[in-house]
């Protein structure tokens, strides 16, 4: 049996501000309406379709490999967003990159909390 993974929920209460600072950040074209998401393609045919609701939101962590020649850009585009960034998923080490497996990495929240990751290399693979 073949099985990919098509698309993710992401919970928030203001989808057009989740949707658009991921956008920004991973350099997406503007989030595109289908019903009551918002959605954000990603190269690989996944796409994460923001949606509201109201009440508690459980906060998650979407990890986004991306080419090592495109993290400086992306890294200013977290800075200039003044999103908390860290260098590890605790957050104990604010303000820093990582750099396993030869890499870079790093994580940060967005406007609704939830803990976005890049990486440029999957773990495992120095």
């Amino acid at each position: 049996m073949a099985a990919e993974l098509n698309h993710v929920i992401v919970w928030c209460r203001n989808k057009a501000r989740s949707a658009t600072f991921l956008a920004t950040v991973l350099a997406r074209p503007a989030p595109a309406p289908f019903h009551h998401f918002l959605v954000v393609e990603l190269d690989n045919g996944v796409s994460l379709d923001f949606m509201e609701k109201t009440g508690d939101i459980a906060f998650q962590h979407y990890a986004f490999l991306i080419p090592e020649g495109d993290f400086d850009a992306a890294f200013a585009r977290i800075r200039a967003a003044q999103a908390p960034y860290w260098a590890d998923p605790a957050r104990t080490r604010p303000n820093e990159i990582n750099h396993n497996d030869g890499g870079h990495g790093v994580y940060f929240e967005g406007p609704e909390g939830h803990l976005f990751e890049l990486l440029t290399r999957p773990y495992g693979s120095a």
